[in-house]
């Protein structure tokens, strides 16, 4: 029977930021090493960058087409989104779709998915991501999804784990700036990290958290009274949390 590993991202056009999205691939084709390796990335508009710069990127439709054209029957689809938010609904239905094709076709589920996943997190962070003094500020994407309630699950996860210092903020969702700046103020803290929740360090990180406009997280911090550090590593990079991912594609194999 022909396998194949289907990995599915949102992918990112922000040059570097693709080392992020690399490394966890890295880490599933090792967990997986018998498999053919395919992609697809799930955001239109960073495909049709990445086209323009002679790079081509299929979507998960053409992917799956692919697969079932050249008579893979057992596929493993990996995706490599955090939440489980409209983007992994859109995947599933596909999946569905075209699971008749298929003798055999299962889907791993996003990153944080899961109390498992939400309390290993957050254990993670407060061994290794929290700063030596002031407060860190994990800062999402956020989501008009059901699938925001996490955001706010993982702060509960954090105080649980004994990182009191460490919040969570969202670009899109709640806890939004306003609520951050709120606990923050509540907290006397006078230090802020803020560190991307986020798979890569790609344009929500470099504009909306850490971008000197105006609007950024870090200039709208600097002009609350606290001094800003930002971390600029995409949390694919990030060992610990390529093996969450591994976990979870294992779960399907």
């Amino acid at each position: 029977m022909k396998q194949a590993l289907l990995l599915v991202s949102f992918g990112t056009a922000a040059p570097g930021a693709q080392n992020s999205i690399t490394a966890v691939e890295n880490a599933l084709i090792a967990a997986a090493p018998d498999r053919a390796v395919f992609r697809a990335y799930t955001s239109p508009t960073i495909r049709r960058i990445l086209a323009r710069r002679g790079v081509e990127m299929p979507d998960l439709t053409t992917a799956l087409e692919t697969l079932a054209a050249q008579g893979y029957e057992d596929v493993a689809l990996q995706t490599t989104h955090v939440i489980p938010g409209f983007e992994y609904d859109r995947i599933k239905a596909e999946a569905d779709r075209f699971a008749p094709k298929f003798a055999r076709l299962r889907l791993g589920t996003p990153l944080l998915y899961e109390v498992a996943d939400l309390t290993q997190l957050a254990e993670h962070a407060a061994q290794c991501w929290l700063p030596e003094e002031g407060a860190l500020v994990l800062l999402g994407h956020g989501t008009e999804h059901r699938a925001d309630l996490i955001y706010p699950a993982l702060a509960g996860a954090l105080r649980c784990a004994g990182a009191d210092n460490a919040l969570v903020g969202t670009v899109e969702g709640w806890p939004g700036f306003d609520a951050v700046l709120a606990m923050l103020r509540r907290g006397g803290w006078k230090q802020v990290c803020l560190r991307p929740l986020l798979l890569t360090a790609g344009e929500h990180a470099r504009s909306d958290m850490a971008g000197e406009h105006p609007e950024s997280w870090k200039s709208r911090l600097e002009a609350a009274g606290f001094g800003v550090s930002c971390c600029l590593e995409g949390m694919g990079s990030d060992e610990a949390v390529q093996e969450m991912y591994c976990r979870h594609l294992r779960a399907i194999l």
